[in-house]
């Protein structure tokens, strides 16, 4: 694919580029003098005729394909552009392979920069979480999980002489109906934004099946996210782990900023419990922020919410969860070194499909870009 090329129909007129691509290349394109955003995967590819290899290796790959376009397909079919209220969604208008290789193309949508979403008034905070919770309920009241959910895939616009800026979602590549995601070796995510349910399946533990990770995936996500607008970071967490839910995982709290109300900061807690069941919805979360004072940062430090009772405290004398605990949010949590770690993206495609973050980039921080 190079600037030139016209690839079904769409002629390509940027060069190619991987950034915030995972395992694809993008470029915008154009097509009967409209714009557009064509995604090119690098895999799976399609044998072609008469390809070198045995005719079982092409079985598997022709059944691996088929699993690919079946879901890319159903997920096109359930999130219609043309559905009420999918006005913030950006959705696919076409999927193909062409050759070998499969493409995906959406409209192409230019967003103005925030860069700081915490540093707007409350009520600016409360409108821009509730248009990226409301399209995320779009997607859970059909049962589909966003799969991804992360500030890189959310588009931050404010139209000319609007009062408020919007979310826009993107990227549903990865999304799958609830309880049926891809293979443990096949599903994609970001390690930084993953649920503690979706981290432990990716690493094969058996006591996590498929059936378990369900749209209470996206709401942990939500969550993390939640704190990211409104303060500019993560919550906080020791730094001997790598990701929030991996510290959710071995039961230590995930802790607020103090500056949030204590209304807030149990709202979040919620969201990112290790057990998915004791999530909110999205729909209880959009029903918490319609009081926009919920997302008010104070000057001074705010009371903690009372921690969590009866959780179990694993086998005994073992000092260690024996699986997922309900998160905790603890009064003066005793370790003070904890980690806030940037949001990142990845830097070109990897064999794995999960995302890892490894250090401080500044593309999934908080702002815009236009929309893959």
């Amino acid at each position: 694919m190079k600037p030139g090329d016209v690839i079904g129909g769409y002629r390509v007129v940027t060069e190619p580029t991987n950034a915030d691509g995972g395992k694809c290349v993008w470029a915008f394109a154009e097509k009967d003098g409209k714009e557009y955003f064509l995604k090119r995967f690098l895999e799976p590819k399609r044998p072609r005729e008469g390809s070198a290899g045995s005719a079982a290796s092409r079985r598997i790959r022709l059944e691996t394909c088929r699993e690919f376009e079946e879901r890319h397909r159903s997920i096109m079919k359930l999130l219609r552009p043309d559905a009420s209220g999918a006005g913030n969604l950006v959705l696919a208008t076409d999927f193909f392979h062409a050759g070998s290789t499969y493409y995906k193309v959406t409209e192409r949508i230019d967003t103005a920069s925030l860069a700081d979403p915490q540093s707007l008034a409350p009520k600016q905070k409360a409108v821009l979480l509730r248009t990226l919770a409301t399209s995320l309920r779009l997607l859970h009241d059909i049962d589909v999980v966003h799969g991804d959910l992360k500030t890189a895939n959310v588009l931050v616009q404010k139209r000319t002489a609007a009062a408020f800026h919007t979310a826009k979602l993107i990227d549903f590549d990865d999304s799958y109906l609830s309880g049926r995601p891809p293979a443990r070796e096949e599903i994609a995510g970001d390690s930084l934004y993953g649920a503690p349910e979706w981290r432990r399946y990716v690493r094969g533990e058996e006591s996590v099946q498929a059936r378990d990770l369900t749209t209470a995936v996206d709401v942990f996500a939500l969550g993390l996210m939640t704190h990211l607008y409104l303060t500019g970071s993560l919550p906080a967490y020791t730094g001997r782990y790598g990701s929030p839910a991996d510290a959710v995982n071995a039961a230590e709290p995930l802790v607020a900023d103090e500056r949030l109300g204590t209304p807030m900061q149990a709202l979040i807690a919620a969201m990112t419990s290790a057990d998915p069941g004791a999530r909110p919805t999205v729909a209880g979360f959009l029903e918490a922020l319609k009081d926009a004072g919920l997302c008010t940062l104070h000057s001074t430090p705010q009371p903690r919410p009372a921690a969590a009772s009866g959780e179990d405290s694993g086998p005994a004398g073992s000092g260690a969860p024996e699986g997922p605990r309900r998160s905790r949010v603890q009064f003066n949590p005793p370790d003070r070194s904890v980690h806030r770690p940037p949001a990142v993206t990845d830097d070109g495609p990897r064999k794995s499909r999960v995302r890892i973050n490894l250090g401080r980039h500044r593309d999934d921080l908080p702002g815009t870009r236009s929309a893959p």
